[in-house]
């Protein structure tokens, strides 16, 4: 517990820092944030957390949590204005707001979208659910639970595959549960994944792909170009230990090999709070960054892989050691991997980004592309073809889309 107690600390301070200014140089749109107070609403103004994302015909769109609600909402001028949002149903229990959780979009062919989300009881108990749009995000269907027969399902993602079926993964607590009953130990709790292929209703049945997961960190989701899901998310080895790991799906739908990304040696029994984030290049090699607590390695690192996930390169330190770098996010797009993170100097948070154009081999100087003196969410890079962004979200200023370029 009182490992626990530390980290959430730790963490906490790196995601927050007073109210002071925000540096504006190199903004894009910009949406105001309104008083703590002033928010009790389910507008964008009032959101803590907000998931951008790009549709196949160009157009933004935007998710966030505000109010008890989820809405959906899309911005034809790069986030200079959005439309009317669409405003989920509310759930019986509070929304997941816990420091990995947010709510998801995911675009496919035909005018499709899926948007996940989750709620939770006091005992972090998940429940899940997809509302899925078959007219480009006008409507929206009743949402629905991803799977039924599961205690808690936390750390959804939904993704569309090239053959335009969803792919859905999720952290499970069904054989935590069985193997209580059984008066057996259990570590952590379940991967599990879902597809769909249909615009409403149930999904397929769940199935668990690897036992042993770590119960409190998301999952990253990516596809190969052949349209295999290949998933990173923090595995229990022999002995308690919480590193990273991936498994390639194979052509069949079906969970490949486990493969470790790499040796931390993370011996606790605590929750990071912290998942990890994974992209696919157009050369097919896979780039994975995540936080790392273990007795090997402490920080924030990168690695890829070009033997399909298989065997990773030497971990790269990633960040200012004096400063307290977290929430890494990767993203492949144009022949280029840019990266970037949060660092925290004890004053102010700054994203910084860094970019690679040789797979992933070496990678130029970080560079500050935003910052902010008041609490924010996690960075996120989105794209739209060769076009990346840096989406975020910061208290007092708001929602802002910032356009980044790959320096050399």
């Amino acid at each position: 517990m009182r490992t626990h107690l530390k980290l959430a600390a730790l963490l906490l301070l790196a995601a927050s820092a007073g109210v002071a200014n925000l540096a504006q140089a190199h903004d894009g749109a910009s949406h105001h944030h309104e008083t703590a107070a002033a928010c009790a609403s389910s507008e964008l103004a009032c959101a803590s957390v907000a998931t951008g994302a790009f549709a196949p015909d160009g157009k933004l769109w935007l998710t966030w949590s505000a109010g008890g609600r989820i809405s959906i909402a899309s911005s034809p001028d790069l986030g200079k204005t959005f439309s009317t949002p669409v405003t989920l149903p509310a759930t019986k229990l509070p929304l997941d707001d816990g420091p990995d959780a947010r709510p998801k979009l995911a675009f496919g062919p035909n005018d499709r979208v899926a948007v996940t989300y989750a709620s939770r009881d006091e005992k972090y108990n998940g429940h899940a659910f997809i509302a899925r749009s078959a007219d480009g995000g006008k409507t929206f269907s009743e949402p629905q639970p991803i799977t039924t027969g599961s205690p808690s399902q936390r750390f959804e993602t939904a993704a569309f595959d090239p053959n335009g079926r969803v792919f859905v993964a999720w952290i499970d607590k069904r054989n935590v549960a069985a193997a209580k009953k059984q008066g057996k130990k259990y570590a952590g709790a379940a991967l599990a994944y879902a597809w769909d292929d249909k615009p409403g209703g149930a999904l397929e049945a769940a199935s668990i792909a690897r036992d042993n997961s770590c119960e409190c960190c998301r999952i990253a989701v990516a596809f190969k170009s052949s349209g295999e899901p290949v998933v990173m998310f923090r595995n229990i080895f022999d002995g308690g230990i919480r590193d990273h790991a991936t498994i390639t799906f194979s052509d069949a739908g079906k969970p490949g090999q486990l493969y470790r990304v790499s040796e931390d040696d993370a011996k606790i029994d605590a929750c990071p709070h912290q998942g990890p984030s994974l992209a696919i290049g157009s050369d097919g090699a896979y780039h994975a960054t995540w936080f790392a607590l273990g007795r090997k390695l402490k920080g924030v690192y990168y690695a890829h892989s070009e033997d399909g996930g298989k065997t990773f390169s030497e971990p790269l330190r990633i960040g200012d050691q004096s400063a307290q770098i977290s929430r890494p996010y990767v993203l492949a797009a144009g022949g280029t991997v840019y990266l970037a993170y949060k660092s925290f100097d004890g004053e102010k948070t700054s994203i910084d980004l860094m970019t690679s154009h040789d797979g992933g081999r070496t990678w130029s100087k970080p560079r500050t592309v935003a910052s902010a003196a008041n609490a924010s969410d996690h960075p996120l890079l989105i794209a739209q073809q060769a076009s990346v962004y840096l989406s975020w979200l910061t208290t007092k200023e708001g929602y802002r889309l910032i356009p980044l370029e790959p320096q050399s």
